[in-house]
């Protein structure tokens, strides 16, 4: 609520500050650009920290920022550059948050209701998006912009309360020796490149937020110009977002039962680009809010079936780097879009403006028939089938250093009309190697014994291996099953271990 009141008197502000539609536009970029660049480490950090004492901290730092906008804008002092400046620095401070504080969901409920629970918190944003612009309305016309900032400080106060109660937060998101940051960041981004799922749902979310940042970039413009609304009418505006919001999040289960996942999706893009053209022309303001409050709904379509679909990809090892890599996406394709739209927008018009990004819009959609969500929901949860490798007492204190890189080789005897298929079955697992740590995968054939194959993969360090254990699924342990079964041996097939020579 705090947050959507200051964002309320900071994009009414820079109109007052600024002709320029494209500083006004600066506004959004300034809030979601520090999380497009820092959501990677920050996601890193999620994974390896004590992630309540950090939300702790961030909160006060937050709230310390929005005090300081307050002061100055009460004492007349606020410019164009002072304004964007201190959102960039808040930015920055929510860029680390998001990643941590989305990563605790399933810490609060059991996975079969992650779903709902994501919806829920949906529902719960939402509500604040239409009770908070609708008060910061009235309050900035009444008493002035200032109050917005020092509302959203007290806002920081209460989160600040919340992770001081609950104890909970602190829970690691994996078990064993925590990595370190710059690894933990690689894991990430080696896991988002390898999954199939979470590249999925990043590609849609991508579509999506690229022209729908079109509504969020020039809506106070659109109010205060196109329209000829005061600050009053700019909140309702949003209000009505947030009504949309709710009443689609209520009607969401149901939805989703009829036509799925992938048809809410569908149905939000063609929703919220229908209302991106309705406000290049509309005059009207009620039908303008009335078109809010259909893009209050189509964005809890979408956002909810995006996050879901993000969090239902992931194991919990890996969660915060890849929610990250979510909010990367969600940030980078919103700045990009806010400064694209302002600029068309300064250089024609605002209709002109929302009338390109409703045609991206119809683009976007016709990507969703060509590359749909994932369907289903694998089991994620750590299988812990493999067995410990065998390390001979000589070795102990060596591997105790950390040596590296680990070569893994596993042997396979496969009948002759088996090969096709087994390649086939192997080749696929080798996402699950390469996700899960190696950073090199082969398999090759014995010209001296036909069907004898040898797979092999590289892991950077014995530890990192150890980690490789725990990270395999139950639904890797389906995958390796299927490939296991063309092995033709007495024994299952054997693995060994190999490493590098000490420098």
């Amino acid at each position: 609520m705090g947050t959507w009141m200051r964002d309320v008197g900071a994009g009414w502000l820079m109109t007052s500050l600024s002709p320029s539609v494209t500083y006004v536009a600066l506004v959004q970029v300034a809030t979601s650009l520090p999380i497009f660049l820092l959501s990677l480490p920050a996601g890193a950090l999620a994974d390896i920290v004590d992630r309540r004492r950090s939300l702790l901290w961030l909160n006060a730092l937050l709230a310390a920022v929005a005090c300081f906008m307050g002061v100055v804008a009460a004492s007349g002092g606020m410019t164009p550059v002072l304004l964007v400046g201190s959102l960039l620095l808040a930015g920055v401070f929510a860029a680390l948050v998001q990643p941590m504080q989305q990563s605790l969901t399933p810490l609060l409920v059991p996975r079969a209701q992650l779903r709902t629970a994501v919806a829920l918190n949906g529902l719960g944003f939402n509500v604040a998006r239409a009770t908070g612009p609708a008060i910061a309305g009235v309050l900035i016309a009444v008493s002035g912009v200032a109050i917005t900032f020092f509302l959203d400080a007290l806002s920081y106060a209460v989160l600040f309360g919340a992770f001081w109660w609950w104890k909970g937060a602190s829970a690691r998101a994996s078990s064993g020796p925590p990595e370190s940051l710059l690894p933990a960041m690689r894991a990430g981004i080696r896991y988002a490149l390898h999954s199939v799922p979470l590249q999925r749902t990043l590609l849609r979310a991508a579509s999506f937020f690229i022209y729908a940042s079109a509504l969020w970039a020039l809506l106070p413009v659109i109010a205060r110009r196109q329209l000829g609304g005061g600050p009053g009418y700019y909140g309702v505006l949003l209000a009505c977002v947030g009504a949309g919001a709710v009443v689609g999040a209520v009607a969401l289960p149901k939805l989703r039962s009829k036509i799925g996942s992938e048809g809410v999706m569908r149905l939000g893009m063609a929703a919220a680009a229908g209302v991106l053209l309705t406000l290049a022309f509309v005059k009207n303001p009620l039908i303008a809010a009335v078109a809010m409050a259909l893009a209050g709904a189509a964005w809890i379509a979408v956002l909810t079936t995006v996050n879901v679909s993000a969090q239902t990809a992931l194991p919990d090892w890996v969660r915060g780097r890849g929610l990250a890599v979510y909010l990367t996406v969600f940030y980078g394709a919103m700045s990009i879009g806010s400064l694209l739209w302002g600029a068309v927008a300064d250089a024609a018009s605002v209709a002109v403006s929302l009338s390109m990004a409703t045609l991206t819009g119809m683009l976007s959609l016709v990507l969703g028939f060509l590359k749909p969500l994932p369907a289903g929901e694998a089991d994620l949860t750590p299988s812990m089938h493999w067995p410990d490798p065998t390390v001979a007492p000589a070795m102990l204190t060596s591997l105790e250093a950390d040596r590296g890189p680990v070569l893994i080789t596993v042997e396979y005897l496969v009948s002759p009309g088996d090969i096709e298929a087994f390649l086939a079955a192997v080749r696929e697992f080798k996402s699950e190697r390469l996700r899960d740590g190696a950073f090199l995968w082969g398999i090759y054939e014995d010209t001296d014994r036909p069907g004898r194959f040898l797979e092999h993969f590289l892991v950077a360090s014995w530890l990192e291996h150890q980690r490789q254990h725990r990270r395999v699924s139950m639904a890797d342990a389906d995958l390796q099953a299927l490939v296991v079964r063309f092995h033709r041996g007495t024994e299952r097939p054997r693995v060994e271990h190999l490493i590098a020579p000490p420098h």
